[in-house]
């Protein structure tokens, strides 16, 4: 593959994939900005209280459609077509396992895990009608995210974006709906939001009903080591998604105890938009998957390396892009979801944009070089950033921050995390290589 066309393969999946991911983060994002208009302060801490959890099923299907997603591109380049429709099939049926326990976890557990998460009052009985319903919705999240990601190994990477962006549109226009003309509050913000995948699957459908569609069920019995290949190869999939869900826990019981429900409503400003901005470099990062797989799978490892050049060269552009429009309009991003204008809201959302944002060129060199690792079946140091950044570096620099310089620690610990984990992966990379 010559350098151009690896440039044109890389531009036509990577290009696709931002779309199509930035229309998914809109998910959340709309309910933010719907939730602050409708709802006031007391309904945006119950949205940020419960969304952790959509990170942790968005992420598991994010682990099996990338995991399986991955394996099935390796497999079909090698032209071993019966093992692919085994991923597959393995791939939905562990799908199928997570959607049972999340639903058990919809019926019995909302009320517990709210309990742990700090929720009282008001914003308890919000926060739990919004988690309820969106456990209860987990197989629609799960299984969309795999189709998404098999589609897109599949060779139709516009048409994922097409049922990523109508889904999330359908999102944005059925939440002004169930919460303004219809009255129905939070629980008609989340009901838009579990329509939405719904919506994306019926989208996808044709490439499957019209026979498009390269992968097939088969008979097979679930493997364990297909399902550990699967899950193993997805695991910084995962972690990526559950890592934003965990800092949230985190930050949100801090900031409860440093600044109270205030502070938390001006977290859950910083962390839905950070969560658009890392859906930017995921997209990035699920666009190179299918290009790096294919290459590795014919045994070119020059192309993949190509790839990965391109695709950090483009992260620390949007990175720059990203955190100039933060610093410069801090105030006006703010306000946007400040609708009750509340002062201290304002000014803790504002000073936390601009420190929080100055991990934008680490988080997202993180999420890429991640997903090259996995793309290359190099699932041990992919493993190991994933951790780093979601868990092992990013909890206790939150306390160690939070104590030494108070809400402003918080906001550093994301950034200082991004910082140090970037360091270990471009050490781990070279190592390896």
């Amino acid at each position: 593959m010559e350098k151009s066309h690896c440039f044109r393969e890389f531009a036509r999946y990577s290009s696709l994939n931002v779309l199509g991911m930035l229309g998914l983060s809109c998910y959340i994002l709309a309910d933010t900005f719907f939730v602050s208009k409708g709802l006031g302060t007391d309904g945006l801490t119950a949205l940020n209280l419960a969304i952790p959890i959509y990170s942790f099923i968005h992420g598991s299907g994010l682990m099996i459609g990338v995991g399986g997603g991955t394996r099935y591109s390796i497999l079909r380049s090698q032209k071993n077509y019966e093992g692919a429709n085994r991923i597959f099939t393995n791939a939905v049926g562990i799908a199928a396992v997570f959607a049972a326990v999340f639903i058990l976890a919809g019926i019995f557990l909302p009320g517990v895990i709210l309990s742990l998460f700090g929720a009282e009052g008001a914003v308890f009985d919000m926060a739990k009608t919004y988690l309820r319903v969106i456990l209860l919705f987990a197989p629609a999240f799960l299984m969309n995210n795999v189709l998404l990601c098999f589609v897109r190994n599949d060779g139709a990477p516009q048409l994922s974006m097409a049922a990523m962006i109508g889904g999330s549109l359908s999102n944005v226009v059925l939440d002004w709906v169930f919460i303004f003309p219809c009255g129905m509050g939070i629980f008609g913000a989340v009901f838009a939001t579990g329509l939405a995948p719904i919506i994306s699957m019926l989208i996808l459908s044709p490439h499957i009903l019209c026979r498009k569609n390269g992968f097939h069920f088969t008979k097979c019995r679930l493997q364990g080591r297909l399902l550990a290949g699967i899950l193993t190869s997805g695991v910084p999939s995962l972690v990526t998604e559950v890592s934003s869900g965990v800092v949230m826990i985190v930050f949100n019981a801090i900031i409860m105890r440093l600044e109270g429900n205030v502070g938390v409503a001006a977290y859950g400003v910083i962390a839905n938009l950070s969560l658009v901005v890392v859906s930017i470099y995921t997209g990035i990062a699920q666009g190179i998957q299918p290009v790096i797989s294919r290459s590795y799978g014919r045994g070119d490892l020059r192309d993949g390396r190509v790839t990965l050049r391109y695709a950090v060269v483009t992260v620390l552009v949007i990175s720059a892009l990203v955190y100039a429009a933060v610093f410069l309009k801090a105030p006006e991003i703010t306000a946007i979801f400040n609708s009750e204008k509340n002062a201290m809201l304002q000014d803790i959302a504002q000073q936390g944009l601009r420190l929080y944002f100055t991990a934008c060129p680490f988080a997202g060199f993180n999420v890429v070089l991640s997903m090259y690792l996995t793309s290359t079946e190099q699932s041990l140091p992919a493993n190991i950033i994933s951790v780093l950044r979601g868990f092992i570096v990013i909890i206790p620099m939150a306390f160690l921050l939070s104590a030494v310089w108070g809400i402003q620690g918080v906001w550093c610990a994301f950034p200082a995390t991004e910082f140090i984990v970037s360091a270990v992966g471009t050490a781990l990379k070279k190592f390896k290589n």
